[in-house]
Order: C-alpha cells, then structure tokens, then sequence
C-alpha cells in the first residue's frame, strides 16, 4: 500500500555541497549548499538564494569551487551552512579548515574537503535563483582514489534528507550501470 505525502521535491540523494568563494578582500567564504546537481556533463546547477554572500561573491568574481562534505567533515559542513558570512566574516577559521587558490581559478579549495570542481559562472538567474557553473578543473586527494577514479567505498560523501534533516554517508556498491539490465534484454 501506498502513502500520500506532502508535496515536496523528494530527489534523493541530495549531496551536500560546499560552495568556495573569495570575498572583496580576498576572504575565503564557504556554504553549505544542498539543491544541487549536474545539469550536464561538465556543469553544475546549484539553486543559490540571492541573499547570501557566497552569490554576491560568484556575481562579482564569476567564479566558485564546489567541493563535496564526507563523514569526516559533518559538523564543518553544517556549520558554514548556519552561519552566514553577511554577519560572522570568518567562518573558515571556526572550522579550523585550511585553503588553496584553486589551481585554474580564483577560488578557494579546502583541503580538508576529499573532491573538489573549480567552476567559472555560466550564468545565475535572479528570478529562479539558479545558478550554473562550468567545471574547469577537478582536484581529489589521493586517499579516495582507486586507479585514478574516486571510489565511493573510501570517499564517503554525505548527503542531505530534507525531510529529516539528517546527513547520511554512501559508499556501498549495490549494482553496475550499463551493465546489469541487460540480464532482462
């Protein structure tokens, strides 16, 4: 049997992204970000509220990292997602988190943070408060890698239940794409 339920945008898993920018004096900014995803295959859409400082920075620099939160970086993650740089304008000196200028553009990596995709903006939509991002360059840190790909199993990224409000880890491998429906063809 089946249950109704409130309307809600039930997509799982929603990842839980941290979005890396630099302010106006050169300040690294991050936020917790979880209405993303891929919109093709070297770009990301992120639904970003226009109030924040992170999309103030992306407006005025035109560029950002995406970086994605693991079980390591829970109470971090969370952290610059309650707390807003428009008042508290350190944030990454609470996490205790260390930053790299992005290798190709002027944003913050976290180098506690396992993956990370440098973007330039494609555009940010003030109605729909989309915005999109190209990805120019992806970094990981090679402890979450196997064969030069990253391995869910030792990456553990987090997502988001927004009905919940809970993070869970994935990682475990249940099946292969391309590959196990054809045992109905």
């Amino acid at each position: 049997m089946r249950k109704s339920l409130k309307p809600k945008a039930y997509i799982y898993p929603l990842p839980v992204l941290i979005i890396g920018t630099y302010d106006e004096s050169g300040v690294p900014n991050a936020m917790n970000a979880a209405w993303g995803t891929v919109c093709d295959t070297a770009q990301v859409s992120i639904c970003l509220s226009a109030t924040h400082k992170t999309v103030k920075n992306i407006l005025k620099n035109k560029v950002f990292t995406v970086s994605m939160a693991d079980v390591d970086n829970v109470v971090n993650a969370d952290y610059v997602g309650i707390v807003s740089a428009n008042t508290v304008t350190d944030k990454i000196a609470k996490t205790g988190w260390t930053v790299t200028r992005g290798e190709v553009v002027n944003a913050p990596i976290f180098n506690e943070l396992p993956l990370c995709l440098e973007c330039k903006l494609v555009s940010y939509d003030t109605e729909t408060e989309m915005c999109i991002g190209e990805v120019v360059s992806v970094s990981a840190i090679d402890n979450i890698l196997t064969d030069g790909k990253v391995d869910l199993t030792k990456f553990k990224p987090i997502c988001y239940d927004c009905d919940t409000h809970g993070y869970y880890a994935l990682g475990e491998r249940v099946g292969n794409a391309f590959s196990d429906g054809l045992k109905l063809k």
